[in-house]
């Protein structure tokens, strides 16, 4: 076995590179990487990225937040985020227990592409970017791009995630996150919802709305959005975000969770508390 844990950003490039031939694992967080493999045991070769400071952290840019790769969960909840971030903090809280929520890392949650993973509605609704490095090359995809089925990302060999960014644009508002499992915490999550809403003039100028573990993807709800701009925030609007609606842009599957229906008719019930709670003076909806 072939283990190096750095501490230089360009050291781990330089030798992902050499060994990209063997597809190393690449240990963020840990917490999911012995139960990837499914041996009792790691083998092959295996990067470890969580000692290279320059992965880590929350920076506001002039046009953007940028969240290194190997920020925890833990630290997000205790940043000083604004508002269209609560969200995603929210989900935060939902990554386990207190213990893994203290190791585990935003970029790990993305490069598991479970179609399951709390944090991924919740960029997805920020227009979170994802930020791809290589020695000899870098590049930028948008997360809708990022991931493209369960268990599968864009991420070429000898890539890592190096960051995510949520351009200014998108960080207004406030944004709520809403998590049906089977018991209320430690689950996995049978269906979830990610909404923000920017308020402007007495108009949504806009809506952001993002459903998980109801497709082998996260998926925006562009029809709904679309639905919601321009209109004053009402409690009325939640009459027309019906299940139908909802359905359009998920494929749900049946197992031992729940199944299709339950799924269909769960995530348009999230949906509409979600937008429900964002209404001004709303602190809570049933529809």
């Amino acid at each position: 076995m072939d283990y190096y844990r750095p501490e230089g950003l360009n050291d781990a490039l330089n030798w992902l590179d050499r060994h990209q031939q063997v597809q190393p694992l690449i240990a963020a967080g840990c917490t999911d990487l012995l139960a990837l493999t499914r041996n009792t045991g790691l083998t092959g070769s295996t990067l470890d990225i969580t000692a290279i400071s320059a992965l880590s952290g929350i920076e506001e840019r002039t046009d953007c937040w940028r969240i290194g790769a190997t920020t925890t969960w833990s630290e997000i909840i205790r940043h000083g985020l604004p508002a269209a971030f609560d969200g995603l903090k929210l989900a935060a809280r939902e990554v386990g227990s207190i213990q893994i929520q203290n190791t585990a890392t935003l970029a790990g949650n993305l490069c598991n592409a479970s179609p399951a993973a709390d944090g991924v509605p919740c960029l997805l609704a920020l227009d979170a970017i994802v930020e791809l490095s290589s020695a000899h090359s870098q590049r930028s995809l948008p997360l809708s791009e990022f991931i493209l089925g369960a268990r599968d990302t864009a991420l070429m060999p000898g890539e890592i995630v190096t960051a995510i960014s949520v351009p200014k644009a998108a960080a207004t508002g406030h944004s709520v996150f809403l998590k049906l499992g089977a018991r209320k915490y430690l689950i996995i999550s049978i269906a979830m919802v990610a909404a923000g809403i920017t308020v402007e003039s007495g108009i949504i100028s806009r809506a952001s709305i993002a459903v998980g573990a109801c497709s082998a993807v996260a998926q925006r709800l562009g029809n709904i959005e679309r639905m919601l701009l321009g209109k004053p925030p009402d409690l009325g609007l939640l009459h027309e975000i019906t299940d139908d609606l909802v359905a359009l842009s998920l494929s749900p599957i049946d197992d031992v969770r729940a199944d299709t229906t339950y799924r269909y008719k769960s995530a348009g019930e999230l949906v509409r508390r979600a937008v429900g709670q964002l209404m001004p003076d709303q602190s809570e909806c049933v529809a």
